[in-house]
């Protein structure tokens, strides 16, 4: 038997099966991104413009005076250039590249756009990557890049070449820690692959660094697609953060599959939860290639209005300040209302797409967790302990909150927890009050990954689709077709029942009347029109009929997270993030620091991608931190005065199709580099092109 295996593993077809090479991967690794036009010159330059305008955050100036008054640098193609330019161009350099915060598709092609241009501008030129994020380069943990492992990982998905971590090189000892390993490798530039606090830490890194003259370069990366940059006069210099499009494109390609399951057999409502903490850009882009039958945008919660409050306090002489922004009760209505409408058809399932951070749009949970974020960041900057190894249960927690609302209430301590918010917290469920204080993430943020955001919502959906179905609001609608069937079937007259049993007797969907909620009921009914004695049963095929209406409310709830940043990089962000690569060598070659490598026009055809260099130091803000006020690049997030989020809108109602037929579902293809059927850029791109084109 042994030898008889032996023979089997030999065999090519098992070969085939258990090797970790395939043709797929073959394919990949052999593509090559075309270059933007400027990269098929022989040499590139840098031209400085002032075309383009920042506000100034006072505390930027203060803190990063020797790189605040960079400017947008536009690399062009030259075909000659003077001795000394060349010869800068070209010497041999150390260069250190580093991969900071989660993975997103396409930072292996970053790394190979930056190998390919060095090489070839001098192949005596080294690359070396820093291991495990920050940390490599505190600690010096590094590995040598060489041709043999870019081409491994070419246009592959993943950080796992050097990998990736989440440390932040925020205090002085850890900058003294990186500007000696820089010295130490001989660094001429380092380059920071990363999403905004990763693009903060480059700023402060160019600054410290510039007497070393080692140049430093951000690269903007994050598949929440919130960092994008604008100018002070709302010009766009970087419409999108690589891995974004992949990242939507493989959630949107689960989600289509689950759509197409929900039209088969009309079983569930799946809920699914996809990344976006702090915006709601993934799930903009899902609803557009998925076409879900209801889609959240928190940011479009954000600016809602309750119009039934605001007629309320009017009629009263004042002014309902709570009925501005959305609530979870507000919310769990709006979502109880589309079930309730698609149930009325026939339609009880559906897919419902909700952004990761949806809470922190919502008006009470956004006060819970500021509130919450400061009384914790305030504990661990007091105490040797932090507050979640103090108080390890739940109960501790709350009792903690207790005391501490008692205290603020008679003057003894300061604080922004009062007795109402104890109050209103103690009537929030345990499962969603141990969420609210969970740890917060090693940049002081919320975690809203851990929170099952799907649970919160649909607890409340069930509990009010329950208070519905009593009242006789929910129900499923019966096709007229098949009502008219079993009737027929069973010797009963379909006419002389429906008038009497359900409330649009001519519609095409038959809905029991709002009384009829039991059978009980339904004899009553049947009775009071003559159709059966108080001692007769009630006819089979009614039963029949009225068990059918009775909705069953099932869900299935996902997450679409780590399986999207882990994702294979579409063509379009394989050729984006190669094209950055080459775009960080001819920052560095050209001399520049501070700067984040950008591609201009990406909405656009690549004929007209443009390559820059943006200053990082004048997109930075104050934002609080851990409770304290920190230089940070500012998120971007939804604008739902685009024409991507107007287009969504506008499709709301076809897309929840509350009406009868076949759902308006979307297929999107698998995520591929070539053929005709892949996407040329994320379709919200595309929209929000058209606004721009218009101004032109």
């Amino acid at each position: 038997m042994k030898a008889d295996l032996k023979a089997l593993m030999t065999n090519p077809v098992v070969k085939n099966a258990i090797s970790n090479i395939n043709p797929g991967l073959v394919e990949r690794r052999a593509f090559r991104p075309p270059r933007c036009e400027v990269f098929k010159s022989p040499y590139t330059s840098l031209r400085q413009t002032g075309k383009y305008r920042f506000e100034i955050d006072p505390e930027a100036k203060r803190q990063l005076p020797r790189i605040i008054d960079n400017r947008v640098q536009v690399i062009a193609g030259e075909d000659e250039l003077e001795d000394w330019q060349v010869e800068r161009l070209t010497r041999s350099r150390t260069i250190g590249v580093v991969f900071s915060g989660g993975p997103a598709p396409g930072g292996h092609n970053v790394i190979a756009g930056i190998f390919d241009a060095a090489k070839q501008a001098n192949p005596d030129s080294r690359l070396v990557g820093f291991l495990m994020g920050p940390d490599g380069i505190i600690e010096n943990e590094h590995v040598e890049i060489t041709a043999e492992l870019v081409d491994a990982y070419r246009n592959l998905g993943g950080f796992t070449m050097i990998r990736t971590g989440r440390t932040k090189i925020d205090t002085q000892e850890k900058m003294a820690l990186s500007r000696q390993t820089c010295r130490d490798l001989g660094l001429d530039a380092l380059v920071v692959v990363g999403g905004d606090d990763s693009n903060t830490n480059a700023a402060f890194l160019a600054q410290e660094m510039m007497d070393d003259g080692i140049q430093v370069i951000g690269v903007p990366k994050t598949i929440d697609g919130d960092v994008q940059v604008r100018d002070a006069d709302g010009n766009v210099l970087c419409a999108i953060s690589f891995g974004f499009h992949s990242a939507a494109r493989a959630f949107s390609q689960d989600i289509s599959n689950l759509c197409t399951d929900c039209s088969s057999d009309r079983k569930y409502w799946h809920i699914c939860k996809v990344m976006g903490r702090s915006a709601s850009h993934l799930a903009l882009e899902v609803a557009l290639q998925t076409h879900a039958n209801m889609t959240l945008i928190g940011e479009d919660l954000a600016d809602y209005v309750d119009q039934r409050r605001i007629q309320a306090a009017s009629g009263a002489a004042t002014t309902d300040f709570t009925a501005f922004g959305i609530t979870l009760r507000n919310l769990s209505r709006v979502i109880c209302d589309a079930i309730v409408r698609r149930a009325a058809v026939g339609k009880n399932c559906g897919v419902l797409v909700i952004p990761e951070g949806v809470l922190e749009f919502i008006n009470e949970i956004q006060v819970f967790i500021i509130k919450l974020s400061t009384i914790l960041a305030d504990y661990n900057n007091k105490h040797d302990r932090d507050f979640h190894t103090r108080f390890p249960r739940l109960e501790d927690k709350l009792e903690y909150l207790r005391r501490l609302a008692k205290d603020i209430a008679n003057g003894s301590a300061p604080g922004v927890w009062n007795a109402r918010d104890d109050e209103l917290f103690n009537d929030i469920p345990a499962f969603f009050q141990e969420g609210l204080l969970t740890e917060r993430d090693s940049h002081g943020n919320f975690q809203f990954s851990l929170v099952e955001t799907d649970k919160v919502l649909m607890g409340l959906v069930k509990d009010y689709l329950n208070i519905l179905q009593e009242k006789g609001l929910y129900k499923i609608g019966i096709e007229r077709a098949y009502y008219e069937k079993v009737m027929l079937k069973g010797g009963l007259d379909p006419a002389t029942y429906a008038k009497v049993m359900f409330q649009n007797a001519d519609a095409e969907h038959l809905l029991m009347r709002n009384s009829v909620i039991s059978r009980k009921t339904l004899r009553q009914v049947l009775v009071k029109g003559g159709l059966i004695a108080e001692e007769d049963a009630i006819p089979g095929p009614v039963v029949k009929i009225f068990n059918k209406s009775i909705p069953n409310f099932k869900t299935q709830t996902h997450f679409y997270g780590y399986d999207g940043r882990g994702s294979h990089p579409t063509r379009f962000d394989c050729n984006y993030t190669y094209n950055l690569g080459l775009t960080v060598f001819s920052l560095i070659a050209n001399g520049a620091t501070g700067q984040m490598a950008a591609i201009r026009n990406l909405e656009k055809d690549f004929s007209e991608w443009e390559p820059m260099g943006i200053p990082i130091a004048p997109l930075m803000h104050l934002e609080e931190r851990k409770g304290k006020l920190a230089l940070v690049l500012e998120k971007s997030l939804v604008d739902i005065n685009s024409v991507a989020f107007q287009v969504v809108k506008a499709c709301r109602e076809n897309w929840l199709n509350a009406s009868q037929g076949e759902d308006n579902y979307r297929r999107p293809a698998p995520i591929r580099f070539d053929g005709q059927s892949e996407d040329e850029r994320p379709l919200t791109l595309e929209l929000n092109a058209l606004e721009e084109q218009e101004e032109d």
